[in-house]
């Protein structure tokens, strides 16, 4: 419970972090002199909980009594079902077919690909660590 409340402070200010930086970003570079308050509202607000779940949901790979496979499928659907709902009802993705399976498909590219480096990367770190094992 503490990792889970101490993931979700990290991931809403990050996501905080994420909302306002772009804004500046917008505002700076985008040539606004004023912002849409109800625009700022949404989008922020958006951000902080797409920060929030996408630093709770990798508590699935915490769960040793699950498989792989099981922590990975889990994972999946609870960040993109999460992810598709509050990019539909903010507007970040279009109500349409095509923007819809476009976006799933880059978000499936995307997410196989930061799996696979994860799965390589821990996979380089127990190798490491059975090689220090046989030489104690």
């Amino acid at each position: 419970m503490k990792k889970f409340i101490l993931r979700s402070l990290i991931g809403i200010l990050f996501g905080g972090f994420i909302a306002v930086l772009f804004t500046n970003l917008n505002i700076l570079f985008g040539n606004f002199e004023t912002i849409d308050s109800n625009l700022f509202l949404k989008n922020s607000l958006g951000s902080i909980f797409c920060g929030w779940f996408f630093t709770v949901g990798p508590l699935y790979f915490e769960n040793h009594k699950l498989k792989l496979h099981q922590q990975t499928i889990l994972h999946f659907f609870t960040v993109m079902i999460l992810y598709f709902i509050l990019a539909l009802a903010i507007g970040w993705i279009p109500y349409t077919i095509k923007s819809i399976l476009l976006t799933l498909a880059i978000s499936i590219v995307v997410y196989a690909l930061f799996w696979f480096a994860f799965y390589l990367y821990f996979k380089n770190q127990a190798r490491k660590l059975n090689e220090e094992l046989t030489k104690i």
